[in-house]
């Protein structure tokens, strides 16, 4: 059988490190008979882990924040011609371009703790209001490792297993090298700024939506009300998890995702 091609984004502020379990459970089933043969590949944002930040994707102004549309093209570069497209946060974001934006690309579309829209807005409850994102920008400027710090205990807080998934956070952070506070604050201008209700209805690929029952990061509900707007999309919630299912449930969320993957077409 000819192996499924699988590409995992992860999300702001970290690298393709933070799917190293992920990947090597994934390949462990891959190979087992009730498994589906996996070729397995994630990719560095730009500017994150060793990846370039290409200036295109801010229209060449370092004051600009990233352009969602150049930065989902910038991907799609490197990515097989047909594949699976799992993204994680930010990741999942940047999935939902490229799946609006080349669906003859995506097989199906696995989108964990996602978002259309990062702010809050008086037809969507479910953002944060725009002085918090703002406070974050400068704290990236007056103290860049605190506040990674705190938006890694973030992504674990109210979760089972929290202290062990922010080990897991921390240990990828380190063993792909961090990122600039410029870079992130140019992808926190994407997250800040971008609503993309408007181009869900363009995905045309199976779609699982995968969120934490306790998400501090993105409200649950946000990804439940996302999942409505995607024809088909089956969402999952996964009890006592946080921002981050894939390192704090693995069991749960690899029932899920192979579950998925199982059902696709050949």
């Amino acid at each position: 059988m000819t192996a499924k091609s699988l590409v995992l984004l992860h999300g702001w502020a970290l690298n393709l490190r933070v799917f190293d379990a992920l990947v090597t459970r994934l390949d462990a089933w891959s190979k087992r008979a009730d498994g589906v043969p996996l070729a397995i590949s994630r990719l560095d944002l730009p500017g994150h882990g060793r990846a370039l930040e290409p200036a295109a994707i801010h229209h060449h102004d370092a004051a600009c924040g990233w352009d969602i549309g150049l930065t989902a093209a910038h991907l799609l570069q490197q990515m097989p011609p047909r594949c699976v497209l799992l993204g994680w946060s930010l990741g999942a974001k940047l999935a939902m371009e490229i799946a609006a934006q080349a669906p003859e690309r995506i097989a199906g579309l696995v989108l964990v703790s996602p978002t259309p829209r990062f702010a809050i807005a008086a037809d969507w409850p479910y953002g944060a209001a725009p002085e918090v994102l703002d406070a974050l920008a400068g704290h990236l400027r007056d103290d860049y490792r605190r506040t990674i710090s705190e938006f890694l205990g973030l992504q674990v807080r109210g979760s089972a297993h929290a202290q062990e998934t922010l080990a897991s956070l921390r240990a990828a952070l380190l063993a792909q090298g961090e990122c600039s506070p410029e870079v992130l604050l140019r992808s926190l201008k994407l997250l800040h700024k971008v609503d993309q209700r408007p181009r869900l209805p363009l995905i045309q690929s199976p779609t699982l939506v995968i969120a934490g029952q306790y998400d501090r990061v993105v409200h649950p509900r946000a990804s439940q009300a996302l999942a409505e707007l995607i024809r088909g999309a089956r969402f999952e919630e996964i009890p006592r998890c946080g921002h981050a299912p894939f390192l704090s449930h693995a069991h749960e969320f690899c029932g899920l995702l192979e579950d998925f993957l199982r059902g696709l077409a050949p």
